[in-house]
């Protein structure tokens, strides 16, 4: 018999997965591309929050903002320095660039931080357990479906009801014409590497 805490671990983790997937799919749906330096992202997070619990006396929850802001800034400084340069050229070459961008990230973090794995001090609340119909449940699954329904939500109300989001869903389903009829491209894809960069901060805070 399948209990409780099986059915919310397995939500827990289907719900990062749907957060990895949203952020990778709103750059895949104007660029085509499969950014394959997303995982980096997460990567920064991570370490972000290494460096900020360990070295200054900043509140968690303070860091895990920060936390999430590297991951939207760096995806952000990806796409204006690597990705932008190339992309009139062809799909191959963004492709190309991706992976150049990944090692780069991944070789940084090893000369910068360190090649051994590190672990990151969270708060007791991720350690915890609530009991739930006699099942003890950790509050960290709860927490990230909880969080991946807000964030599901959130972004549904900025595709449905702004301007960028509906110029983001127009330029995602014919993006030679979103960009005749005046949106500018620059915005709009910055935008949804942004909106990938938040999603991978997020991420790696419950990973």
């Amino acid at each position: 018999m399948i209990n409780l805490e099986f059915i919310i671990n397995t939500v827990s983790l289907g719900s990062l997965y749907a957060m990895l997937a949203l952020g990778l799919v709103i750059v895949y749906g104007i660029l085509r591309l499969v950014n394959f330096a997303y995982g980096e992202l997460i990567m920064i997070g991570g370490y972000t929050m290494y460096l900020l619990v360990g070295f200054t006396p900043l509140p968690w929850l303070v860091i895990a903002v920060l936390a999430v802001f590297a991951g939207m800034f760096t995806s952000l400084f990806t796409e204006l320095v690597a990705f932008r340069p190339v992309r009139e050229k062809s799909l191959t070459a963004m492709l190309i660039t991706s992976f150049a961008v990944s090692a780069f990230l991944q070789n940084a973090a090893l000369l910068i931080i360190s090649p051994r794995a590190r672990a990151v001090t969270l708060p007791q609340i991720f350690n915890n357990s609530v009991i739930i119909a006699g099942t003890s449940v950790p509050w960290r699954n709860i927490l990230t479906i909880l969080t991946s329904i807000v964030m599901l939500a959130l972004l549904t109300l900025l595709l449905r009801r702004t301007v960028l989001g509906i110029a983001l869903r127009a330029a995602a389903d014919n993006f030679t014409m979103t960009r005749m009829l005046g949106v500018p491209a620059n915005t709009v894809i910055s935008a949804a590497f942004a909106i990938s960069g938040i999603m991978a901060g997020i991420v790696s805070i419950f990973w």
